[in-house]
């Protein structure tokens, strides 16, 4: 079990840095402060949401969230709602990088 778990742990991780490290700063704002804040609370399945939502070009994610593009079925779920409501300015203070 508890290498489970380490597995999980180091997952949480990785998907943290690509959240920031996404190339499109509007993206890694949205997308990296969300992971800070929620990630580690996220059910198993909502982290496998988030990955996949991860693999898509930024402009389509970005497009989705701020509701400048329709969101495609594959995507609408309980983590593209969370993001399309997530208030990035709640967590500013932060600035422009992950938090540790």
């Amino acid at each position: 079990m508890h290498a489970m778990t380490e597995s999980t742990d180091i997952k949480r991780k990785k998907l943290r840095i690509r959240a920031w490290r996404r190339g499109f700063k509007e993206a890694d704002l949205i997308l990296g402060r969300y992971a800070d804040a929620n990630l580690d609370t996220m059910r198993d399945d909502e982290v496998v949401l988030f990955e996949q939502l991860l693999e898509q070009e930024d402009q389509d994610i970005y497009g989705w969230i701020i509701g400048r593009e329709p969101v495609p079925e594959a995507f609408r779920n309980s983590v593209m709602t969370a993001l399309q409501a997530f208030k990035v300015e709640d967590d500013a203070q932060y600035g422009d990088g992950p938090r540790i």
